[in-house]
C-alpha cells in the first residue's frame, strides 16, 4: 500500500513539474547571520503566495529579537500585490527561529509543516522538560502535512514530500517547477545535512535525497541554507536537479547507501551544535511562539546544560 502511494506521488509530481504553465514565481531572502534562504513563491497569474522557511532575527549574547528579515518579506508581499495562503516550515530548525507567527499576524496564511513534528515535538519536550500545558500534537500548526499532500498556490499545486533524515519530520515542497528542499540538500560543492540531531539517520537521508534526484533533470532546486564551500566566493541558494545528481560531492551517482551513512556518520561527530540550537527549537516547536511569559511579563528560554 505504501509502495502504491508512493508511486502514484511520484507520477503527480513528475507531472507538475513538467507541465510549463506551472512555474511559480520565487523570491529569495537570505539571511547571511544564520547562513538561511526564506522564500516567496508565487502564481504570477491569481497573485497568491506561499511563504517558506522564514527567519525571526535574534542575538545570541544579547536575547535581543528583531523581524528585519521578515519585514523585508513583507515588503515584498505588499509591493508585488501579493495574497499570503500559506506559510510553511520544512522541518523545526535548529540554527534560526521562525517569524511564521509574526508574518501570519500581518500577512494572513495558514501555517503548515510536516506531521511528524509530533515526534520531534516528544522529543525536545523532554529535552526542554517542558510541562503539560506544552501540546505535543501539533496543534501550534493549522495543518499537519502527510507526503503527498496537495495544497494550492491560486492555480499552481504544491505537493508535500516528506523526506526524513536530518530530522524525522523533513518535509520538501514541490511547486510546479521547482523543489524546496530543506535542509536536506546543500549546494553541489558542499553536499547534504548532518544526520547526528535526534531522530535523525544517515541511512533514511539517503533514500530521501535519491527520491528527490528521481525528480525531472531541469527542476529548479532551491536551499534552505548554503554555507559557502571552500573556494567559492559567492553565497548561493539554488540550483538543479542534474547539478546534484552528477555534482553533488556527498551524494552523486555512484555513492552507495553504505558509503553515504559512513561518510556522514564520521563528519557528523566533528561538528559542533548550531549557535542557535537550544532557543531556535524551543521556538520552532512552538511554530515560532515564544514560551509563555513569567509572572514579570518576560519570556525566558531554558539552557539545559550537559545533556545534548
Amino acid at each position: 500500500m505504501i509502495d502504491h502511494v508512493l508511486l502514484n506521488t511520484e507520477a503527480q509530481v513528475n507531472a507538475v513539474i513538467q507541465d510549463s504553465h506551472l512555474a511559480p514565481q520565487v523570491a529569495a531572502f537570505f539571511d547571511e547571520q544564520t547562513f538561511t534562504a526564506s522564500y516567496v513563491v508565487s502564481d504570477r497569474a491569481t497573485k497568491r503566495a506561499a511563504i517558506i522557511d522564514s527567519v525571526w532575527n535574534f542575538d545570541h549574547a544579547s536575547g535581543r529579537t528583531s523581524f528585519k528579515s521578515a519585514d523585508a518579506i513583507i515588503a515584498h508581499v505588499e509591493a508585488n500585490g501579493l495574497t499570503v495562503d500559506w506559510i510553511l516550515e520544512t522541518h523545526a530548525h535548529a540554527d534560526h527561529l521562525s517569524a511564521a507567527p509574526y508574518l501570519q499576524q500581518k500577512l494572513g496564511g495558514e501555517l503548515g509543516i510536516g506531521r511528524e513534528i509530533v515526534t520531534v515535538q516528544g522529543v525536545f519536550g523532554k529535552i526542554f522538560n517542558e510541562g503539560t500545558e506544552f501540546a505535543r500534537d501539533g496543534s501550534q500548526f493549522d495543518r499537519l502535512l502527510d507526503d503527498g499532500d496537495t495544497l494550492m498556490i491560486g492555480d499552481i499545486p504544491l505537493i508535500a514530500l516528506h523526506v526524513p533524515g536530518h530530522t524525522p519530520a523533513d518535509m520538501a515542497y514541490v511547486v510546479g517547477d521547482a523543489l524546496f528542499t530543506g535542509d536536506t540538500l546543500f549546494m553541489p560543492d558542499y553536499g547534504t545535512a548532518r544526520c547526528d540531531f535526534p531522530g535523525g539517520d544517515a541511512h533514511n537521508l539517503f533514500h530521501s535525497v535519491r527520491r528527490l534526484m528521481g525528480l525531472p533533470n531541469a527542476t529548479r532546486v532551491f536551499l534552505c541554507h548554503d554555507y559557502k564551500a571552500p573556494g567559492r566566493e559567492d553565497f548561493a541558494w539554488e540550483t538543479n536537479i542534474l547539478a546534484e545528481r552528477t555534482a553533488n560531492v556527498h551524494i552523486h551517482e555512484g555513492v552507495t547507501e553504505d558509503q553515504f551513512a559512513a561518510m556522514r556518520t564520521e563528519r557528523d561527530a566533528t561538528l559542533s551544535m548550531p549557535k542557535l540550537i537550544l532557543p531556535a527549537l524551543q521556538v520552532n516547536i512552538r511554530g515560532g511562539h515564544l514560551p509563555p511569559a513569567e509572572d514579570n511579563g518576560v519570556h525566558y528560554l531554558k539552557l539545559p546544560l550537559d545533556l545534548l
